[in-house]
């Protein structure tokens, strides 16, 4: 069985509409059960409600599940998306990230099939820095780094070209994702889950001819 979580944070819509993209892929591909989760929103009330498209995202949004840190446990695949802050993960990401701390001391995240994808608004806006810097993370918690790298055509459409992870460009427009950008995160979410249920098996039959 692989189960996926793909966790995500989104302000305007942007990394949300990845997020689903990769969901929907991670089904496809033969997973057993797949979770969109939200990271939980930090901001103050305040700053949200300040920007319209902040705030109707916000609500839109409800209904979907904040990520815990059982959710990571529980998974064998996770995806995480965010959007970069000044070439680094949105804040809301990184704190949650923050919170697995048990679950490394126990030795849970090894092994752990993990990916990312982002998105900015504007070009050169820090798409490779933010994954590499997530990408940090997963070093520590011995978890399998599965990158789109250049293995699928569509990574070579003139929109993509990220081997780190799928990202778009929003242009500072809600819900702004090219279809080009969802094709490669969905390839992406296809890779992870093919590649966990790879080592799944490889492990299982590891496992068994020690036992014998």
């Amino acid at each position: 069985m692989t189960n996926v979580a793909v966790i995500y944070y989104s302000s305007t819509g942007n990394v949300h509409s990845m997020a689903k993209a990769a969901a929907q892929a991670a089904e496809k591909a033969g997973a057993d059960e797949v979770r969109l989760l939200k990271a939980a929103e930090l901001a103050p009330a305040a700053a949200v409600e300040s920007n319209p498209d902040w705030a109707r995202h916000a609500a839109a949004t409800a209904d979907v599940r904040e990520a815990s840190a059982a959710d990571v446990g529980w998974a064998d695949v996770i995806l995480f998306g965010t959007p970069t802050r000044f070439g680094l993960p949105a804040a809301q990401l990184k704190q949650f990230i923050d919170t697995t701390g048990g679950l490394w001391a126990q030795g849970k995240l090894v092994n752990k099939v993990v990916s990312s994808f982002t998105s900015t608004s504007a070009c050169h806006g820090g798409q490779e820095s933010t994954l590499l810097a997530l990408n940090n993370t997963f070093y520590h918690w011995g978890s399998i780094i599965v990158p789109p790298g250049f293995a699928d055509p569509i990574q070579f459409d003139e929109a993509n070209g990220n081997p780190y992870g799928a990202s778009s460009i929003s242009g500072n427009t809600p819900d702004n994702v090219a279809e080009a950008n969802l094709a490669a995160v969905e390839f992406q979410a296809r890779r992870a889950v093919e590649t966990a249920a790879a080592l799944l098996r490889g492990l299982a039959t590891a496992t068994t001819a020690a036992v014998a």
